[in-house]
């Protein structure tokens, strides 16, 4: 037997990663200019990205007078959605690469001035000037 003959296949389970992205459909137009890049990236491109990724279906979906997208569909059951116009067809490979890599969580913006939230208790408490043995002064 040879080294390279002995894996295992992977599998679900502790101590796998279970990918959020259960399925990605590309839509284009057979006859619109802004799909051309897409129609490129499908015929040229996509069985590529499909073996890299086994576990994600790859659906072809044609719209006919609609510009092309790409729409992915997460285990969370929501599902993201990228134009793909005015894209060469290395733009459409990282956005298709943006959907596979994404959790399809929704977007939580991080504001300025927003204050720490914490789901415990500090463990010292709150300090107050009111609870000591001399008030503090200014």
């Amino acid at each position: 037997l040879l080294r390279a003959q002995l894996r295992s296949t992977p599998a679900n389970g502790h101590t796998t990663f279970i990918p959020h992205i259960r399925k990605v459909v590309l839509e284009f137009c057979q006859h619109n200019p802004s799909s051309t890049n897409a129609r490129i990236f499908i015929s040229n491109d996509l069985d590529r990205v499909a073996r890299q990724n086994p576990h994600v279906e790859f659906v072809v979906k044609q719209r006919n007078g609609h510009e092309p997208i790409a729409r992915g569909f997460y285990a969370n059951g929501r599902d993201k959605v990228i134009p793909l116009q005015r894209l060469e067809v290395n733009g459409i490979d990282r956005k298709v690469q943006l959907i596979l890599d994404s959790s399809g969580a929704k977007i939580k913006p991080l504001k300025k001035g927003r204050i720490v939230e914490s789901s415990s208790a500090a463990a010292r408490g709150i300090w107050s000037g009111l609870h000591v043995d001399t008030p503090f002064t200014i």
